[in-house]
């Protein structure tokens, strides 16, 4: 087997988070911004992409250097042993972003390493005409940040965040690796309650069961690397049949989802169906100011609406307040709301445990963390 140097991708705000998990799967890391790199052979990477839960992307380090010219560009770039990934048919399209370099211009810089790709692989395979592109798929990126190009190939194909579970959607729907993010980040354990008072489609509480009975998030779709030639599909079989014997359908979960919207209910409880959850999530129509629990040190994780507009903007207002007052009669409960409204902890009634900075999408928001005390029963 082949040791790559490897690349788990993360949104703005969760590298720690992802660099845990692959730490957790047994990997040395080093984190940068947005990356998590890792070195690993073909099998870690089917097992990366098989349970990484909060990471967007697995991609394999190609090449690094620094390129001022176009020049400089196509050279190095047709330096690289690109006939050692891609195969002769590869379909190989490129994407890039180029960030406070000299070569600022994304479609060239695209378009010239497309060319040098092509021109290595020509020569590699002892071919004079065009290359026919009708194989198996090989994303390659071309980033530039000051002037050091960093050229990848991503493992993942669709984003990690396609579970393959969600049917349907709201307006503004939460990504699941956010949502796995939020729970990781609640410190829950599958021995407490568990409730999204603003469940929507289901998501968070879908990306709880599956923490809870340890799922690989990747065992139900495919990935892009799955037909590479290179990879084999023993490798595959092995990590899926690995993860399910990991998987514990017994562990008993006690999870529910509330939503005001009774249509949204209806996708949340066909997303979870789709999921394999179908009689382990409960949900049910019920505003927030309605939250009773009987039992004691449950974790309440929430994306309550953010309100765009003055009317709606009043109602969440009220709503973070009428939050604030029901939570209060559960002391034992741990409550975790992300949110963009800046007088959140004002509104709730009292200052939050914790904050934690993080993106929804290209929104600013915070993880508001209020930690219940701890029950004398425990």
């Amino acid at each position: 087997m082949t040791t790559f140097k490897l690349l788990a991708t993360a949104a703005m705000g969760l590298e720690s988070i992802v660099a845990n998990e692959v730490k957790e799967l047994g990997y040395e890391t080093e984190t940068e911004n947005g990356k998590v790199f890792f070195e690993g052979n073909e099998r870690d990477i089917a097992k990366a992409n098989l349970w990484l839960r909060t990471a967007d992307r697995v991609k394999i380090i190609a090449g690094e250097f620094n390129a001022y010219t176009f020049d400089e560009l196509f050279e190095r770039t047709k330096e690289i042993e690109w006939e050692k990934f891609l195969p002769v048919d590869a379909e190989f399209p490129v994407q890039g972003k180029s960030v406070k370099s000299t070569l600022h211009s994304v479609p060239n810089c695209q378009s010239i390493v497309k060319k040098a790709i092509v021109e290595r692989l020509k020569k590699a395979y002892h071919r004079n005409s065009f290359l026919d592109e009708t194989g198996p798929r090989f994303k390659i990126e071309v980033s530039i940040l000051k002037d050091k190009v960093q050229l990848s190939i991503d493992t993942s194909g669709a984003g990690l965040h396609k579970r393959g579970y969600r049917l349907d959607q709201g307006e503004a729907p939460l990504k699941e690796t956010l949502a796995a993010a939020l729970v990781k980040l609640s410190r829950w354990t599958p021995d407490r309650p568990f409730v999204d008072p603003f469940c929507g489609s289901g998501t968070i509480a879908i990306e709880a069961a599956m923490i809870g009975q340890n799922l690989a998030p990747g065992y139900n779709r495919d990935f892009d690397s799955e037909e590479w030639p290179w990879m084999g599909q023993e490798i595959w079989d092995e990590v899926r049949e690995e993860a399910e014997g990991l998987a514990n359908y017994d562990q008993p979960l006690n999870i529910m989802g509330t939503d005001i919207d009774h249509r949204m209910l209806k996708v949340a409880e066909e997303n979870a169906r789709e999921a394999g959850f179908a009689d382990l999530i409960y949900f049910e129509q019920r505003q927030v100011k309605d939250f009773v629990a009987t039992e004691e040190n449950g974790v309440v994780v929430g994306n309550p609406p953010y309100g765009e507009r003055l009317g709606e903007i009043e109602v969440i207002e009220e709503m973070i307040t009428d939050m604030g007052r029901v939570f209060a009669k559960h002391p034992t409960w741990s409550i975790y709301m992300l949110s963009s409204m800046g007088r959140f902890e004002n509104l709730y009634g009292q200052p939050a445990t914790k904050k934690r900075k993080l993106f929804n999408g290209f929104i600013r928001t915070d993880l508001f963390q209020f930690w219940g005390e701890r029950s004398k029963n425990k």
